[in-house]
């Protein structure tokens, strides 16, 4: 795959004391601190549980960067408001490089549905590189009598508001791609939403929730086991990790186009040294076979772009969800 963000890929997962980030006061020399980037410790904040999309692959990413850095990069899991507590904390942190964000494509699709966010998701954030892309796949409890999209929608018609579809969070990725499927399908399924992937996954397993849209990383581990039975997958063209499992796109919904995404960023106003080290960095990982492997096994395609690519990706998927968030009347829950 080419390993720069081409257009149209994306138009669609041990806490310190927090008073410890907001209480330092910025170096005097910001260019010398720079300079010996990193000296210390570097805390990567996910807004989900442990067990997720976002923190599985955010865990191998982590542990490379470590050993590029020659300094710990620790996984910080932040759940809440699907990913907006973990991006409050760090879009107020020093711009020092040592307060990270791994983000999920949540990130700016969560934002125009939403009245009241802390933070604006461009101007408060300094983007470094896209690390992967991946479709969510679409996957129900295996006593659900749906092998297909068309025989899920069947079902959902003929039991109005009885089956329920599981979310990681109101208003993020996995919510709205169901609510999307409900709007171009014209079915009445009820939201559940929770606070991270993991607990969205053993409840679909247990039988709590029918249904649910969730990260390739968390979901296909159990389509293996047979706890899980996958339907389709959330992109627009299938996925080349996955090629036997059609879209929900081509199953009926041609404009059904929901891509998951995975991102590092920083806070705004990070050195752009800084932000330089940690994107030439991340591209030099997602190139690394054993890496490559690892994501491939999450069905998980790494990219590995510049700042400006990802901002420019940024743009147009906070548009692009801004215009649906119009649309489809939602308000913030």
């Amino acid at each position: 795959m080419n390993h720069t963000v081409r257009s149209g890929v994306i138009f669609a997962w041990l806490a310190l004391a927090d008073t410890c980030v907001h209480a330092q006061t910025p170096p005097r020399d910001a260019s010398s601190d720079a300079a010996k980037y990193p000296s210390r410790l570097v805390r990567m904040t996910v807004g989900f549980t442990a067990g997720g999309a976002v923190d599985v692959s955010g865990r191998i990413i982590a542990q490379r960067l470590s050993e590029a850095l020659g300094q710990s990069v620790i996984i910080d899991n932040r759940p809440g408001a699907d990913g907006i507590l973990a991006g409050d904390f760090v879009a107020k942190s020093l711009p020092d490089g040592y307060t990270l964000a791994y983000v999920s494509s949540g990130h700016t699709m969560n934002p125009p549905f939403r009245t009241n966010m802390p933070y604006h998701p461009l101007k408060d954030f300094a983007p470094v590189s896209m690390v992967a892309v991946g479709a969510q796949t679409l996957v129900v409890n295996p006593s659900l009598p749906a092998r297909s999209v068309k025989e899920l929608v069947a079902l959902a018609r003929a039991r109005p508001h009885q089956i329920n579809f599981a979310s990681s969070g109101a208003f993020g990725p996995t919510h709205l791609a169901g609510e999307l499927l409900k709007s171009l399908a014209g079915i009445d399924i009820v939201h559940v939403p929770y606070k991270g992937g993991g607990q969205v996954v053993n409840d679909v397993i247990a039988g709590q929730c029918e249904m649910t849209f969730i990260g390739a990383p968390v979901s296909l581990p159990h389509v293996r086991s047979g706890r899980l039975r996958l339907l389709a997958v959330t992109t627009a063209k299938r996925m080349s990790m996955l090629p036997d499992v059609p879209t929900v796109a081509e199953s009926g919904y041609p404009d059904f186009d929901v891509v998951a995404s995975y991102s590092v960023l920083a806070p705004a106003g990070t050195a752009g040294s800084i932000v330089t080290r940690l994107s030439a960095e991340l591209a030099k990982i997602v190139n690394q076979r054993d890496i490559r492997e690892k994501l491939a096994a999450l069905g998980i395609e790494p990219v590995g772009s510049t700042p400006e690519q990802l901002a420019a990706t940024m743009q147009s998927e906070l548009a692009r969800w801004t215009k649906l968030a119009q649309s489809l009347g939602l308000k913030q829950e």
